[in-house]
């Protein structure tokens, strides 16, 4: 198949919002509804771009449209083209009057509970116009994302990125993770408590795709030990801390999460081989826009004054 020139005009932009919409909505109408277009009009547009490409986007069915080989990754193509688009619209926003724009974060555990919300505290008192976006989810999920402009910057635990590409990564602070529970958990009144005798109660873990998860594994198979088998897999903060609160569950949480809520307290059972390294992932490739630096300059503000 001979190279596609989507330079020679007759691609526009209005076409892969078309496409994005279709596909976000899985509908021919749905999409124009979403467009405030008729659908004739949706579907005579989706047809200029399936012949300006040459293959079929999306196949039809009775319950609405499901994209192609193709149609996946055009998609992905789009979705980038319209978010650098967004970004620069905002930029050039933020550079006439530094007052405005949106940051997105996506955040995982680590981070999220303390040095966020201060980081975005002092965002807002400086420049309120600013709107601050935050999405939890496993760093797997989030990385995409990062790539397609679709978040700004990754905050937490300092995931590896050797076989990413495109990525770079600051680190903010240092932080131990600590094992944690209620202040009347049996547990505390065993002697030389170790952490075989804690196989016996019920366990909240981070995800199986997530760094802090693959870590705890490693503790457990040098102790000679297997996982619990009473266990929730677990990434919320919320959710992770109820649970530890209101039942005999045991968690792996970050210091400044362990020693800021009043109903837990860490267990003297050490994590030393769990990596401690908290700090933000960027595209390496891609200048951050005005309210994303402005976002980063407070997130090293705040995380020295923690540590300091």
């Amino acid at each position: 198949m001979r190279a596609i020139d989507l330079l020679n005009g007759r691609l526009k932009l209005r076409h892969l919002v078309l496409v994005v919409a279709i596909a976000d909505r899985g509908s021919v109408l749905r999409a124009a509804e979403h467009l405030h277009l008729a659908q004739p009009a949706v579907t005579r547009s989706l047809r200029e771009v399936e012949g300006v490409l040459g293959v079929e986007l999306f196949t039809r069915g009775p319950r609405g449209v499901t994209p192609t080989l193709f149609g996946d990754a055009f998609v992905e193509h789009a979705r980038a083209v319209l978010a650098e688009l967004r970004r620069a619209g905002e930029r050039i926003s933020g550079l006439a009057d530094g007052e405005v724009g949106t940051v997105t974060i996506g955040t995982l555990l680590a981070g999220s509970n303390v040095l966020l919300p201060r980081a975005i505290a002092a965002l807002k008192r400086d420049r309120p116009g600013i709107t601050v976006i935050v999405q939890e989810a496993t760093f797997d999920a989030q990385v995409p994302r990062l790539l397609d402009g679709e978040i700004d910057l990754i905050l937490g635990r300092l995931n590896p990125i050797g076989d990413l590409r495109g990525l770079r990564q600051i680190t903010l602070y240092g932080e131990p993770v600590l094992l944690v529970a209620r202040h009347g958990h049996p547990a505390r009144t065993m002697p030389g408590l170790a952490l075989a005798d804690l196989l016996a109660y019920p366990w909240v873990l981070p995800l199986e795709q997530t760094a802090l998860r693959t870590e705890l594994e490693q503790v457990f198979r040098a102790a000679g030990l297997t996982l619990p088998g009473d266990l929730v897999e677990c990434t919320s903060v919320l959710t992770v801390r109820t649970l530890v609160r209101d039942t005999d569950m045991i968690a792996a949480l970050p210091e400044l999460v362990a020693r800021t809520d009043a109903d837990m307290a860490p267990l003297p059972v050490p994590l030393e081989t769990v990596r401690r390294q908290v700090g933000v992932t960027l595209p390496a490739n891609r200048t951050p826009t005005p309210s994303a630096r402005l976002m980063l300059d407070h997130l090293e503000r705040e995380a020295a004054a923690l540590t300091a």
